[in-house]
């Protein structure tokens, strides 16, 4: 086994990107978790007050540990909240709140988008996994048609992580839009809180990005572009 500098090209661009996203929508969710909506609402009251006027009212909200781990379980119809989004009443925290709530209004309204990403979870989970699988295997054996049979397998992936896009833009544009109606921040609070969810934003086009470039590299290796892989 030898140094692959073709692998490394194609992957320092969307590890670099994905560390400026996790930089930057921590430092945004630190910043204005130091400023309080003007509502007094902890995230998990935005949470409740976003449903309830929406006319959701089967929609657990509960607590969950680990840092901005917060999701919406469409399975179970379950909103889950990190303990600085949960308890907080930042800015940060109802943005979140109200972001992960737009997931839920997405899966009440029959959102395609959310549909179809849910439905790839087992066969994203299992490309995965079985990528890596048969890359170790290609190195070993110096074979390019187990990257190409790799790179079939990680279209899975990259396929979740471009449809992950919409998903999430559209529950952020639906919490900016409805947290404020709902009174839960003021129009200028509002511009605030935006500016954690876009922040965020990021990590998902970070990883939508990295996916690609991995993608390209099987291809590559797999003399998909009329190469041949270099032993």
């Amino acid at each position: 086994m030898h140094m692959d500098w073709l692998y490394l090209v194609l992957t320092i661009p969307g590890v670099l990107l994905a560390l400026y996203a996790t930089y930057k929508t921590r430092s945004t969710f630190d910043h204005y978790s130091r400023t309080a909506a003007s509502s007094g609402l902890t995230g998990a009251e935005a949470a409740r007050r976003l449903l309830a006027r929406e006319g959701i009212h089967d929609v657990e909200v509960e607590q969950v540990q680990g840092f901005l781990s917060d999701h919406y379980d469409p399975t179970s119809r379950t909103l889950r909240l990190s303990p600085p989004v949960y308890q907080s009443q930042s800015l940060s925290a109802v943005g979140v709140a109200c972001h992960e709530a737009g997931h839920a209004l997405q899966h009440a309204g029959g959102y395609a988008w959310l549909g179809m990403r849910t439905a790839m979870v087992p066969v994203t989970q299992f490309g995965s996994i079985g990528t890596y699988v048969i890359v170790l295997l290609g190195m070993f054996m110096h074979h390019p048609k187990l990257y190409l049979f790799a790179a079939l397998l990680f279209s899975a992936v990259v396929l979740f992580s471009l449809i992950t896009l919409p998903v999430e833009w559209n529950a952020s544009a639906r919490a900016k839009r409805l947290m404020v109606s709902a009174g839960i921040v003021s129009p200028v609070e509002q511009e605030d809180a935006a500016r954690v969810l876009n922040a965020a934003f990021l990590t998902y086009l970070a990883s939508a990005i990295s996916s690609l470039l991995t993608l390209l590299f099987y291809l590559i290796r797999a003399g998909a572009f009329g190469g041949s892989r270099k032993d």
